[in-house]
């Protein structure tokens, strides 16, 4: 990952930041080589936050574990994913190793020598613009990284002459950096384009499993793949959870409010409520209806007598529909106002399901909900999910 995709976790509606720079001199190499020393200070933040419980404590000493007691984030990360999900059989490899990183040499000197990722990349990609799916990354000529201790930066190719760009690093001749490849091919480190190849080289998948984002770029590589005489693995999308408490579930069903329609956006849902709930019948859809059927007559009558009017009947149509929407949102407003507490509970609700108006996935650290539910909660979910289930699953804890 970029640093600055791991360098933070929200938790509680607080976002605990670890700035590293000042412990750091390798900040430029891979983020997996970063020291944990200065982590120290964001446990003492961690523990005033989640409090004394049994819960707490576990989390907090998971975190001492594996951060103040591993000296980089890689081993850092593989002792908390063991930590969590051993009983599982869990797999941890580092790809990193000098003997997985000579299996890929060849298809690293084939990147140098012919470019074969940008040439096929770049025609998937047309073809998927061609029928409207947008790109999700684009390749660059060479899609390798040099890499050591404090570095980590692309490699570029000008006249036959390769670099390291804007370092001091460089090779006069393909030859010169096939040797180096060949010596040292832990220094070679695979983009966003080639990191994929890479992984199916050491590790041969069936099937793909992976989140929207990631399967999208994965379309792009199915040529590539071909291209090299990989085995293109199933691509399939990861299962997303909704977690609910009990006490959730039950205010849900008192303001009744469905599942379905709790993933409506804030002001449909709200809309939608104020409409049930209120005395007034909010909907100005049959108002609408009738002044369309009373405009198609004035358009017969332009048509009979001057059809240059017909432009002036269309504003006057348009003028009169804006007003009509226009009046339906002032009243909502207005009965949103008077339904102020409906509202606050509505909206309330709904942001502790969706923190920040977005998927629970994407701004909650996974420690929030283990700190209630505990050893319970990774339980649950194994039990609970389906790959094969493509579905958006609501699990009531």
């Amino acid at each position: 990952h970029d640093f600055e995709e791991i360098n933070y976790f929200n938790l509680n509606g607080k976002k605990f930041k670890w700035n590293p720079n000042r412990y750091n001199d390798n900040s430029n190499g891979a983020v997996g080589v970063f020291t944990t020393e200065g982590l120290e200070d964001i446990l003492k933040l961690l523990k005033a936050e989640l409090g004394s419980s049994h819960n707490a404590e576990t989390l907090c000493e998971l975190f001492k574990n594996g951060y103040l007691k591993h000296t980089n984030l890689a081993d850092a990360t593989r002792f908390i994913a063991n930590e969590l999900f051993k009983d599982y059989g869990l797999v941890i490899i580092d790809a990193a190793h000098k003997d997985l990183k000579r299996l890929f040499v060849p298809t690293i000197l084939d990147e140098l020598k012919q470019g074969t990722s940008f040439e096929h990349v770049t025609k998937t990609a047309l073809k998927l613009e061609e029928s409207g799916y947008g790109v999700q990354v684009s390749p660059r000529e060479i899609n390798l990284f040099y890499m050591t201790s404090d570095l980590r930066e692309r490699i570029v190719e000008v006249d036959g002459a390769y670099a390291v760009n804007d370092t001091e690093v460089s090779w006069d001749s393909f030859e010169s950096l096939e040797k180096e490849v060949n010596t040292h091919p832990e220094r070679f480190s695979p983009n966003v384009i080639m990191r994929p190849l890479f992984q199916e080289i050491i590790l041969p998948n069936i099937c793909y499993i992976g989140g929207g984002g990631e399967i999208a770029y994965w379309f792009e590589l199915k040529d590539y793949f071909e291209a090299v005489k990989v085995p293109f693995p199933i691509l399939l999308l990861r299962n997303s959870v909704l977690l609910m408490s009990q006490k959730q579930s039950k205010k849900l069903r008192k303001i009744n409010i469905s599942i379905e329609e709790a993933f409506l956006k804030q002001h449909e849902l709200i809309n939608r409520k104020v409409r049930q709930i209120s005395n007034i019948n909010i909907d100005f859809s049959k108002q609408r209806e009738f002044l369309k059927t009373h405009f198609e007559d004035m358009y017969e009558i332009a048509n009979q007598t001057d059809v240059t009017f017909k432009g002036a009947v269309k504003a006057q149509e348009v003028k009169q529909l804006k007003g009509l929407d226009h009046l339906e949102k002032r009243l909502l407003k207005a009965q949103r106002n008077k339904l102020k507490d409906e509202v606050e509970r509505i909206t309330m609700i709904q942001n502790e399901l969706f923190p920040n108006r977005s998927l629970q996935e994407r701004q909650t650290n996974f420690s929030e909900y283990y700190l209630e539910y505990g050893d319970t909660l990774i339980a649950s979910l194994k039990e609970s999910l389906n790959p094969l289930q493509q579905e958006f699953i609501v699990l009531t804890l």
